[in-house]
């Protein structure tokens, strides 16, 4: 690991394979905030579709 500074900004250099593995166990971690049923998602999806085709 490399640790490097541009622009005032500290920025660290990783191998690809450690960076591969690092964002897998986040991954791994994250839990979706809400989990819908079918019928849920559909409902959702269409007031979604709606209120973007409202906008244009």
């Amino acid at each position: 690991m490399t640790q490097l500074t541009i622009d005032n900004k500290q920025y660290v250099i990783i191998h690809e394979a450690s960076y591969q593995e690092l964002q897998k166990q986040a991954a791994l971690k994250w839990k979706p905030e809400k989990t819908f049923s079918i019928e849920e998602a559909r409902a959702y999806s269409k007031k979604l579709i709606r209120k973007w085709a409202s906008a244009k």
